[in-house]
């Protein structure tokens, strides 16, 4: 049985190992527009952030549970590999049966599956074009996983700056597409 959400998961996931196998071996140490984080920071962070669904989803783990597990460094030495590991697990954990309709802890509290995929989705779209840039490939993100972006991040945009992790949105030109939207929307300039 064909997901939406599933479907837009799996392209966020694949898009964003696309410019991960575009890395150079000389590009790990370049900046992104993450200002705080290099290409290897970058990758590091989305790598653990998908080592999460596996014990939130699957294993119905707590963040207690869980604790420093998936701090620090998850990339040892080679970062593609332990990219495409995690991000096969969360694609797995995600589509097992009723996966979407468990309750799962996050940081700000009990919520469905389906909200956290969407938020992983999101995460995974705007930090390819992070990646990106920082790797100086194709900028151009797929209309229907910037479509899908904009719906979900719209609705609490502004209190992700609020978060200190993200910037404050910028005021797109009038004429902007949606790509530029989503990008202003959390503080990126395209």
């Amino acid at each position: 049985m064909d997901n939406p959400l599933l479907d837009r998961h799996g392209e966020a996931l694949d898009l964003f190992t696309d410019r991960v196998h575009a890395v150079g071996a000389d590009q790990w140490a370049a900046p992104t527009p993450c200002t705080e984080w290099s290409v290897r920071d970058l990758v590091n962070h989305l790598t653990a952030e998908q080592l999460w669904v596996p014990a939130l989803v699957s294993e119905r783990r707590t963040l207690a549970e869980v604790g420093d597990a998936f701090d620090g460094d998850v990339l040892g030495d080679d970062p593609v590999a332990a990219w495409d590991r995690a991000a096969a697990g969360a694609r797995a954990a995600f589509a097992e049966r009723g996966a979407l309709e468990r309750p799962v802890q996050l940081s700000y509290g009990p919520t469905e599956a389906d909200a956290y995929c969407a938020q992983m989705v999101l995460d995974a779209v705007v930090h390819t074009w992070d990646l990106s840039r920082g790797i100086g490939v194709n900028e151009h993100l797929p209309e229907p996983l910037v479509d899908f972006a904009l719906e979900e991040v719209r609705p609490y945009a502004v209190s992700l700056s609020q978060s200190g992790l993200f910037d404050l949105p910028l005021d797109p030109p009038r004429d902007a597409d949606a790509q530029t939207r989503l990008l202003a929307l959390l503080g990126r300039e395209a």
